[in-house]
């Protein structure tokens, strides 16, 4: 009578024993080797973990810039606008375009510099002096870019400033370079001789006027002479607006 139960129990006691082998072998014929994690694509950096936003602003500040790296890359931007454009005016005004946000920035990076040198100075000297602000009048505005904007650009000052004598035209001015760097290396078919290039300048003073608050129109024109056959004059013309505030300004004696 007790023969039963005892063969029942080992019957449960096999089966009990031979299931997780079961399960091992199931678990070990269907694992998978473990995935190797895709690189993610993103900004590289080099082994020290720093970029250029990480260089000082005043580090470059007394660097030249390679002129065969500059022509090779101001043609290529010609290349570029002539390409989607049809004609000379065209051209010269996709030049301006891509010109004015340049000077807005430059306008940003001249004031900064400007005025780091300024607090050098007065860190190292016992007289007192504020630091430039942006300019109110119109004339403190194109000494500034008269001389220290070209300086930047092109290490030099530009040769002349003049305003219109014209009566019926008191808000033009003119900058004048006799040899632009922007159209040194430019060769201009025979077709297209009224195009010049120095519009791409034309439009960082353009920039330049307007992150300072006053409004103008610049374009760029050839005048050329015997000595200089590359001379170009700028040409500003500054909106009813900015007429008016230096009126009221040169009443109220601002300079």
């Amino acid at each position: 009578m007790a023969a039963p139960p005892r063969h029942s129990a080992m019957l449960s006691v096999s089966n009990a024993v031979g299931t997780p082998q079961s399960g091992s072998s199931d678990k070990s014929q269907t694992a998978q080797p473990p995935s190797t994690p895709q690189p993610t694509q993103g900004l590289r950096v080099p082994s020290n973990r720093k970029t250029i936003y990480d260089r000082h602003l005043n580090r470059s500040r007394n660097a030249e810039l390679s002129r065969a790296s500059f022509a090779y890359l101001f043609a290529e931007m010609v290349t570029y606008a002539q390409r989607r454009v049809t004609g000379i005016q065209d051209l010269e005004k996709r030049l301006n375009e891509q010109g004015y946000p340049l000077g807005l920035r430059l306008l940003d990076l001249l004031f900064y510099r400007t005025t780091t040198t300024s607090s050098s100075a007065l860190s190292s000297s016992s007289t007192s002096s504020s630091p430039p602000n942006r300019p109110l009048r119109i004339l403190t505005l194109l000494h500034l870019i008269h001389g220290p904007l070209w300086r930047l650009l092109f290490g030099r000052s530009a040769d002349a400033l003049e305003h219109s004598v014209s009566p019926d035209t008191p808000n033009e001015y003119m900058i004048t370079d006799n040899d632009p760097l922007v159209n040194t290396y430019i060769s201009v078919p025979r077709e297209m001789n009224q195009l010049n290039c120095a519009a791409f300048v034309a439009g960082i003073i353009e920039g330049v006027c307007d992150g300072c608050g006053f409004e103008a129109k610049v374009s760029a024109h050839n005048q050329p002479t015997e000595m200089w056959p590359s001379r170009t004059v700028f040409l500003l013309g500054f909106g009813e607006s900015v007429m008016e505030r230096e009126k009221v300004l040169e009443r109220a004696g601002i300079k």
